[in-house]
């Protein structure tokens, strides 16, 4: 009798592709790709593209739309703003979750592995399915709610304040420190992640924001926020040199003082 299986299920082991050599060139580098598509029913594969990187720009973003528009049109990613503001285009290169934008190819050594975002579904190739991270990301109700009447023109608020939205209002969610958090890998039905937590805590310290009490019970719970061990995987992974684990401590220690 069989009591566990220490491989992967022979559908989902990933297997070598096609290569793709460079015709020519002397800075000449080479890519290695993730290649899945659910429909075809086909095992993911590595497939391989060499190029000149004197005819490429600079960033890892720069040599997948190379290979697309030169090389192999079926390859599918996400992009969009080019300058890490959008988070489209999140993926896994060398092993570190980041924006191909804004990941130099030179800042990697050899050949450049790239692959989706992990322990999430792939749509496609280099795509992520977010369906469920944007959802969990609704579920905190990410807007200013409050209670007393509209001001006759905006709602102010002070310098120091304003201040205190620094490291939050950033965030651009790629998704990139919460795919890197195990505790997000083995509890993504119940854990809301670093990046959802993080956007909880904007809101939680907004000055303008009137439902602190609404949004602290929505929060308390054994798994959607107390599920973070402070690995710090998140910080270290964020392109934007936030703290997602900072603003998780800071809500526990909002619902401590509350219940104090």
């Amino acid at each position: 009798m069989l009591l566990a299986e220490f491989r992967l299920p022979k559908n989902s082991r990933v297997t070598k592709g096609r290569d793709h050599p460079a015709q020519s060139g002397k800075r000449l580098k080479a890519f290695k790709v993730y290649r899945y598509d659910p429909d075809s029913g086909a095992n993911p594969r590595f497939d391989t593209y060499t190029i000149d990187l004197d005819k490429t720009g600079p960033m890892v973003l720069d040599a997948l739309i190379k290979i697309k528009n030169e090389i192999d049109p079926t390859l599918t990613f996400r992009r969009s703003c080019r300058e890490g503001i959008c988070g489209s285009c999140s993926m896994n290169m060398d092993g570190r979750n980041g924006l191909a934008c804004t990941t130099p190819i030179a800042g990697i050594k050899g050949e450049v592995q790239i692959t989706p975002l992990p322990h999430m579904e792939v749509v496609k190739d280099l795509v992520p399915d977010l369906t469920h991270a944007y959802a969990q990301y609704a579920l905190i109700q990410p807007w200013l709610k409050t209670v007393t009447p509209p001001p006759s023109k905006e709602r102010l608020q002070s310098p120091e304040d304003r201040a205190k939205l620094d490291g939050l209002y950033e965030c651009i969610l790629c998704f990139c420190c919460t795919t890197s958090c195990p505790s997000y890998w083995w509890n993504q039905e119940r854990f809301l992640g670093p990046a959802v937590l993080l956007q909880a805590y904007r809101f939680l310290a907004d000055s303008r924001d009137e439902a602190t009490g609404e949004r602290l019970d929505g929060l308390e719970d054994p798994f959607r926020l107390y599920r973070c061990h402070t690995i710090m995987n998140c910080a270290n992974a964020c392109p934007k040199g936030l703290n997602p684990a900072k603003a998780i401590a800071e809500t526990r220690k909002l619902i401590a003082e509350r219940a104090a």
